[in-house]
């Protein structure tokens, strides 16, 4: 049987899980305010990078006890200065259920080399299970939503509301599209490539103030580099939190997070942007619902990724061919969509199994997602046709 071709292409192809699309409507005109051509901490240049750290404050819903920095290196350069600065005080527990989640365990047991550490891991589109997990008297290192997996923890709680160690949350597909419970959480990071489709380079820092208490009470005993140091003197050092980057920000950047953040509000802020990418993922799923030939990577409903939304090909005549198949189909479905223009890198990510992966975070349009899906069974078709 054949699959027609469809008529209609998405407006936007772009669906890669990062750099991820730009807001509808975004064009280079955005940039034209920007603070080219002068230092970072000049008045005006502060300024910039205290209203995004404001925005960032309004639109999420963090606490005005929270401290939130912009600092070098993305979302790793975050996750990695609260490791560095703040892991060794007591023992560790480490989830890992995708590959960034594994990429800090790497980091926890060969680089740091604690020696008092506990590693949770499942395969690609699973979780392990998070009641084994000791959040009342260790400390925590996980990731909510795993962008290479397509799984998301569901909720927070089972963290403990009465912990006594930190709990460090890496959130670079999950901030402006889940809602994080703040009150669970010490550290959260995440860069501006993702949901709002900032450009990149640039993470973002908050702290709880217990985890404010800890950078300030416990001394690592290891060296840190200058761009991991957040205090002096056993003192935090504010000026992160203001505005006074540890190094030079990209002002080109900054206004481009600075757009994304004001576009936020006009949708909506969190509640809005959430309801965008449930939205788009509904529509993926309408589609799945439908479909004997894709299927949702992780089994779980409640775990799956309303952003990084992750798919394997389970079409019984390229499933009973074996694996090399799967993985043979899943590229040529990759290579047709980008040749014709409708989906760029859409391909799972290396590490994960065989299959897709489409970004449905809030600045994708459902009308996109919806035309998608139709070109996906026609490349489906056309693969196997070829076979």
């Amino acid at each position: 049987m054949t699959t027609a071709r469809p008529t209609t292409k998405p407006v936007c192809p772009n669906f890669s899980s990062g750099p991820c699309a730009k807001r509808p409507g975004w064009s280079l005109e955005a940039l034209s305010g920007a603070l080219v051509g002068r230092s970072h901490r000049a008045k005006p240049g502060k300024a910039k990078l205290q209203r995004a750290i404001d925005l960032t404050r309004e639109v999420l819903g963090v606490p005005a006890d929270y401290k939130i920095g912009i600092v070098p290196a993305s979302d790793t350069g975050a996750v990695e200065m609260a490791m560095w600065s703040m892991a060794g005080a007591r023992g560790i527990d480490m989830l890992a259920w995708e590959s960034f989640g594994e990429g800090w365990v790497t980091d926890i047991q060969k680089q740091l080399k604690l020696e008092d550490v506990r590693v949770f891991k499942s395969a690609y589109g699973e979780l392990p299970d998070l009641s084994a997990v000791d959040t009342k008297t260790r400390d925590v290192v996980f990731t909510w939503n795993g962008t290479t997996s397509g799984v998301r923890v569901p909720n927070a709680d089972w963290i403990a509301a009465d912990r006594e160690g930190i709990v460090i949350c890496d959130a670079t597909s999950a901030a402006f599209a889940q809602d994080l419970d703040w009150a669970k959480l010490d550290v959260v990071t995440f860069s501006w490539q993702k949901v709002l489709g900032g450009e990149a380079a640039h993470g973002m820092l908050i702290l709880s103030p217990r985890a404010v208490e800890r950078l300030e009470t416990y001394k690592p005993a290891w060296p840190l580099p200058k761009i991991f140091r957040m205090t002096k003197g056993g003192k935090l050092i504010d000026g992160i939190f203001v505005g006074e980057t540890i190094n030079t920000p990209s002002m080109l950047a900054v206004e481009d997070y600075l757009d994304a953040l004001e576009w936020a509000k006009t949708v909506g802020s969190l509640k809005g942007l959430m309801a965008r990418a449930d939205a788009n993922t509904k529509a993926i799923a309408d589609w799945v619902a439908a479909s004997k030939s894709f299927a949702f990577l992780p089994k779980v409903e409640a775990t799956r990724s309303n952003t990084s939304v992750c798919l394997s090909i389970v079409d019984a005549d390229v499933v009973a061919k074996g694996a090399e198949t799967v993985a043979k189909v899943a590229k040529a479905i990759v290579a047709s969509l980008d040749k014709e223009g409708v989906a760029y890198d859409i391909g799972a990510y290396r590490d994960a199994p065989a299959g897709l992966r489409i970004w449905c975070g809030a600045t994708v349009e459902t009308a996109d997602v919806e035309a998608l899906t139709g070109w996906l069974d026609w490349a489906l078709a056309e693969a196997k046709a070829a076979l």
